[in-house]
């Protein structure tokens, strides 16, 4: 059977910069073991599989992949393919609001017009888990301990954990890496599986990388799932810079070629009323799968 699917760069208006991602608008028939090897076919970040949503309210379903695992969450994918939605008409094209059925729960997504669209979604519940020791954080990423932030690195999540550990500089950021061991030795014995997600502020917001070993993902281009608790992660400790005010953006994927923007908006005081991660998609190429 033949199933055409789509790949576009989300959180970036450039071509060949951003987070890439393969979306299948219609993936009725795909089993849930192929969607798996698809994802692991086309190995990038993550895969999408467009089905009919099971929850009310909902335009579709959305299946994640990443190429060893199924997500309950995602950002890029969650932003991506509301983009391929609204662009083949799937949804109407003039919806500026819906929400989309995932594993996680319905994700509102928010449209804003302009040139271009911006996508929006709303950021799940929030939870800030175990801190960890700054020391071995440091080595674990090759990095001194003078490097880091006097702020204990925690488990953040929204959906997916994150492991955010605050960097003095752009240029600590840009040394920093992290591989299977090296993630097993600060988690020291704590089964699930996370990311690491390292930042340091800027005046516009951060610049940062994110570590996925335990996924299949080195790294990851831009991670939307990880921002809004980032950016909750940041209020807590008084990271975000006073000029920004409620809407700022994190810079991530540079380092690796792919640079990224993910813009941030908090709703009401602390982000009460929800944190919202944003960004631009750009459609770069459209194939057939036979399978």
């Amino acid at each position: 059977m033949p199933y055409r699917y789509r790949v576009v760069d989300v959180f970036t208006e450039t071509p060949l910069e951003g987070n890439p991602l393969a979306v299948f608008p219609d993936a009725s028939g795909i089993a849930d073991r192929t969607m798996q090897k698809i994802a692991k076919e086309l190995n990038l970040s993550e895969t999408t599989f467009v089905l009919p949503p099971t929850r009310p309210n909902c335009a579709a379903r959305v299946r994640i992949f990443t190429p060893t695992m199924e997500m309950v969450f995602a950002g890029h994918p969650t932003v991506g393919t509301s983009f391929v939605l609204l662009d083949e008409a799937i949804i109407p094209k003039t919806s500026d609001r819906f929400a989309l059925d995932e594993k996680v729960g319905a994700v509102p997504i928010r449209v804003e017009s302009g040139g271009r669209p911006r996508i929006w979604l709303t950021t799940p519940p929030i939870h800030f888990e175990r801190s960890y020791d700054r020391a071995v954080c440091a080595q674990a990423l090759g990095l001194d301990a003078s490097d880091l932030l006097d702020i204990a690195p925690q488990l953040v999540s929204a959906g997916n954990p994150n492991i955010y550990i605050a960097l003095k500089t752009k240029t600590a950021v840009d040394r920093a890496w992290i591989d299977l061991a090296g993630l097993r030795a600060i988690k020291n014995g704590q089964q699930d599986a996370a990311c690491v997600f390292v930042f340091t502020p800027t005046p516009e917001g951060a610049y940062s990388r994110m570590f996925a070993p335990e996924h299949g993902v080195g790294e990851d281009p831009a991670t939307g799932s990880a921002t809004g608790p980032l950016a909750a992660y940041m209020m807590r400790h008084e990271l975000v810079p006073a000029a920004a005010g409620t809407r700022f953006f994190s810079e991530q994927g540079t380092k690796m070629g792919r640079r990224s923007i993910l813009y941030v908006q908090i709703n009401g005081r602390e982000g009460i009323d929800g944190i919202e991660i944003g960004g631009y998609v750009t459609p770069v190429a459209e194939a057939t799968m036979t399978i």
